[in-house]
């Protein structure tokens, strides 16, 4: 079995934002209520004429600028979204005809904001097996385009944007241990459905609908942090590795409150969390590889660095991975 591990990452965020400030003038809320509630103190929105693929394409691109594996070279792409910009062709389609990829295989992953570490840990499979020899995976969701801007608490909440990575066979470090786990007992807690008889289809007209996401969000935090402080704790055990000895997690960025939450269940200090809500909101699936993109860039991750990723999301989801850092 090959070692795989991360070569290259990339994002994008849209350039237009969205602050506390401006949301008191759309819905009954303020700045105050956001912030010390979730963390968050302002957002990207995508604009009118951005489609899921084109935030998934400068993603990748950005990824590939520094990668040692070159598009024309690259082999399978995975892109995790819940937003796509059709039923099909996929996403992943869309971008294996922007970026030149012609070897490749390509289809969308559905897991919410666990997304990422879902299409990661399935590219891992074909790489270390040996079916491919890299694969370029994505997170991309314009999550606000489902939300209820009426709705303040869901509207607060969201953002835009995409990030990718690379993944290819590495001499040393890699990808060490996957988790992976589903909770559709509980899938009500979070949906996005057009109907009472999900279909997303308006018989009449012959249309997509356009539904908006419903929320329990005291019952998912409820979820969301036994969720996702086991998940790592499970992925450790897995090689014998003590929670302690690593040196920086990343969660899946959706409220600062779970945050502290998981960190205080799992027993890792707070400060070896990376966080960027602030600036970004929760970017559905996109979260964890923006977040560990901008981590790696400031320096908070080095080689040789064992790491953990960590995600939580509608479904319900959970993923966590552990990683020892490889360039």
């Amino acid at each position: 079995m090959n070692k795989v591990g991360i070569v290259s990452l990339g994002r994008y965020l849209p350039s237009k934002v969205l602050n506390n400030q401006d949301l008191e003038k759309i819905v009954e809320t303020t700045d105050e209520w956001i912030t010390t509630r979730t963390g968050i103190k302002e957002r990207r929105i995508s604009a009118s004429d951005e489609k899921t693929s084109d935030l998934a394409i400068k993603a990748a691109f950005d990824a590939l600028k520094n990668s040692p594996v070159k598009p024309e070279d690259i082999e399978a792409i995975f892109v995790a979204t819940v937003t796509p910009d059709s039923a099909f062709p996929s996403v992943a389609c869309l971008v294996q005809k922007a970026i030149g990829a012609k070897k490749a295989f390509a289809y969308d992953i559905s897991a919410a904001c666990s997304g990422f570490l879902y299409a990661m840990t399935t590219a891992k499979q074909f790489i270390a097996t040996g079916m491919v020899k890299n694969a370029l995976v994505i997170a991309a969701d314009r999550f606000t385009t489902i939300i209820d801007w009426k709705d303040r608490n869901t509207c607060v909440l969201f953002g835009d944007g995409a990030g990718a990575a690379v993944l290819a066979p590495v001499s040393c470090g890699g990808i060490f241990s996957d988790f992976m786990i589903s909770d559709g007992e509980n899938a009500g807690l979070m949906e996005v459905i057009a109907d009472k008889t999900r279909t997303p289809f308006e018989p009449v007209l012959d249309t997509t609908k356009l539904p908006y996401v419903i929320m329990n969000g005291q019952d998912l935090f409820k979820k969301a942090v036994p969720g996702m402080a086991d998940a790592v704790d499970i992925a450790a055990q897995k090689i014998g590795l003590a929670l302690s000895d690593i040196k920086c997690v990343v969660p899946h960025q959706a409220n600062d409150r779970i945050i502290a939450s998981v960190a205080k269940r799992a027993g890792i200090d707070k400060e070896k969390f990376f966080i960027n809500i602030h600036k970004y909101g929760n970017i559905s699936a996109a979260s964890v590889v923006v977040a560990l993109s901008e981590a790696v860039e400031e320096g908070r991750i080095k080689k040789g660095d064992k790491i953990a990723l960590v995600v939580f999301g509608a479904g319900l989801v959970a993923a966590a991975n552990i990683v020892e850092w490889s360039y």
